[in-house]
């Protein structure tokens, strides 16, 4: 109320579904905003995507605890079946998979001597020892500066520099007194970074290959303040060719909060066998939902109507949402056949189906948000620094980009750095980035995995092994022990 006193425009909240409601509507049903800056990130990935051409995406949300993967083939995914600190949300949100791994997860041995990175997060207070802010523990952050990827140099907020020293120094924490060493320092951030990525690659695959997707198919956008730094390598996990890093990925969740739509969703509870309902009978639910949608709304906006239906197999206690359209009962029935052998690798096309829920969701799109292009430039990107950073097996001098020098059209190769205030990018070997015109960086991964000097790429010196076990994760070695300094990162 504060806020909407003092603004001069209407104040808007954003929900976990994506849209936005009105303030006092949002407070008289808080729980609909309890995942909303998530789905606003989703919701803004797919504007910024959209825009440079990609329908078919998968989001990458990296912040300085955890980090939000979502999938949207050709818009967001919805369900109704999320969980909250364990318990059941019973309304429609955008589907996104979160895991404890982020910027600031911070990494330990655990009692077997295995390397471990998160859930526990070092936060913004004291935050990664190189804040020196009276953090002593490693985190992904820490490992990031020690690998060259992340600047000492450059003030953050124009206060903060990012300390290497005490990076180091809480990076052997994680080695034996014997060991440590620069290059026994490298070794340990190089490993930090696998496990952290290993985390967020599982989450990938649960949200694409789990769910009948070829994420082969889709662009990886990736933003929050982290998420630049390791979605290259993730999109080689996982054959993704491209990688999109919107112009401001530190702040896209404010953009997606400005592009949401007015939206409101009403549902009746039918619980009929298919069998026993008519397309004239769901004719007059949804009608009877439109004309709670037009109250609600009033004369002064039309909203958008979309029907749909909560179907599911009868005995079976979880539901797909299938939409309603010209083809009717008939053809929402088939839709679900084909999304049930999509999602759970099987259908009973035989068996007798029900509706659980019928669903009308009502949307008055936002005046649309404008995104600035950029002017072409036909001279070749010119580095504004260079830096030493770990490239494979070998430290080497990389070029270091300010974002904000680059234009329309240029191009170059990794390995590279791209620097802005609210995010960094890392640029492996084997990867190209070009501008578009709304100042997206679109990173494509070469197909002979060469750089523009001819080399491969080099897989890290630390070897990744994924040992199955029964539960069917990998096990972690230790990484003080063996002669051989392998370890084995969750997979």
């Amino acid at each position: 109320r504060r806020l909407a006193r003092h603004l001069p425009g209407q104040l808007w909240i954003v929900q976990s579904n994506g849209g936005v409601l009105r303030a006092a509507e949002a407070a008289a049903r808080p729980v609909r905003t309890v995942l909303s800056g998530p789905a606003a990130g989703v919701t803004g990935a797919s504007l910024v995507a959209g825009a440079s051409g990609y329908a078919q995406i998968v989001t990458l949300d990296m912040g300085g605890t955890s980090t939000d993967v979502a999938v949207c083939p050709g818009a967001p995914l919805r369900t109704t079946q999320a969980t909250v600190a364990d318990l059941p949300i019973a309304m429609p949100i955008i589907d996104i998979h979160t895991v404890g791994a982020g910027g600031g997860s911070i990494a330990f041995l655990d009692d077997a001597g295995a390397l471990r990175v998160g859930p526990r997060s070092a936060g913004a207070d004291p935050g990664p020892a190189c804040y020196n802010r009276g953090g002593v523990e490693p985190t992904v952050t820490d490992a990031n500066l020690t690998l060259g990827r992340l600047s000492g140099s450059t003030r953050l907020a124009g206060t903060l520099a990012l300390d290497a020293t005490l990076a180091a120094r809480a990076l052997d924490r994680l080695l034996s007194p014997r060991r440590r060493s620069e290059a026994a320092r490298r070794e340990a951030a190089a490993a930090v970074v696998a496990v952290a990525n290993a985390h967020m690659e599982r989450a990938l695959r649960v949200i694409t290959l789990e769910r009948g997707y070829d994420p082969r198919a889709f662009a990886l956008v990736a933003f929050g303040g982290a998420g630049p730094l390791h979605a290259c390598e993730l999109a080689e996990r996982l054959e993704i060719g491209t990688v999109v890093v919107p112009r401001f990925p530190g702040v896209l969740s404010a953009l997606g909060a400005l592009a949401g739509a007015h939206l409101r969703e009403y549902t009746a509870t039918l619980l009929k066998p298919v069998a026993t309902l008519s397309d004239a009978r769901l004719g007059r639910v949804i009608g009877r939902l439109a004309a709670m949608a037009a109250r609600d709304f009033g004369a002064s906006a039309t909203p958008v109507l979309q029907p749909l239906l909560d179907l599911r197999y009868v005995g079976q206690s979880y539901e797909l949402t299938v939409p309603l359209d010209a083809s009717g009962l008939a053809g929402a029935v088939q839709a679900f056949h084909r999304r049930h052998a999509q999602r759970y690798a099987h259908s009973r096309p035989e068996a007798p189906v029900e509706v659980v829920v019928a669903r009308l969701v009502a949307s008055v799109p936002q005046p649309p948000v404008p995104l600035p292009r950029l002017s072409r430039s036909r001279r070749a990107a010119a580095p504004a620094s260079a830096r030493e950073a770990v490239v494979g097996a070998r430290v080497r001098s990389v070029p270091v980009y300010d974002r904000s020098h680059l234009r329309a059209g240029q191009t170059f190769d990794g390995p590279a750095v791209i620097e802005q205030p609210d995010a960094t990018t890392w640029l492996p070997l084997g990867w190209s980035a070009a501008v578009d015109a709304h100042a997206a960086l679109i990173l494509r991964r070469n197909p002979t995995g060469q750089g523009a000097d001819g080399h491969t790429t080099i897989r890290p010196r630390v070897r990744i092994r994924a040992l199955a076990t029964n539960r069917g994760r990998a096990r972690q070695a230790p990484l003080r022990r063996g002669a051989r300094r392998r370890h084995t990162i969750e997979s």
